[in-house]
């Protein structure tokens, strides 16, 4: 076989394994990431689906990153963001429970493993903690 051909068929299998391996969704969504459930972006589940032509473990590879990021998963109406309440320092966990439910609209359980709470010291970090979360990276990478 020609060299040139076999080094251009080890590169061309190289890649394909590699963007299995990292998983399709995660390379050509990122901001996507962090969203648990939605309807399955047909052309991210096709592109993983090319993955176990090549062998089995690349293509399951690479539904797994994507599953576990939510990468696979269409873009929804989640939003996040950030208001500032002061707190008093004798509340209890059932109060603040009761309160997130009222300004969210939905029942909220502190024990949930899909909410994350955290005390921060200034509203410059809760807004820092937002931003590295990726929600709203899209609406704020099309004003750019």
């Amino acid at each position: 076989m020609n060299p040139g051909l076999r080094r251009a068929l080890n590169g061309l299998v190289v890649g394909i394994t590699i963007t299995a391996l990292s998983g399709c969704g995660t390379l050509f969504h990122p901001e996507r990431k962090g969203q648990m459930d939605g309807r399955i972006d047909p052309v991210v589940a096709i592109a993983n689906g090319v993955g176990l032509l090549f062998f089995i473990l690349p293509g399951v590879i690479a539904y797994a990153v994507d599953f576990s990021n939510g990468t696979i998963y269409l873009p929804g109406t989640q939003t996040a963001g950030v208001d500032a309440m002061p707190l008093d320092k004798d509340m209890d966990v059932a109060a603040l429970e009761k309160l997130l439910s009222a300004k969210t609209g939905k029942t909220i359980s502190l024990d949930s493993e899909l909410l994350l709470v955290e005390e921060v010291d200034s509203l410059d970090e809760a807004l820092a903690l937002v931003r590295m979360s990726g929600m709203g990276d899209a609406e704020r990478l099309e004003t750019l």
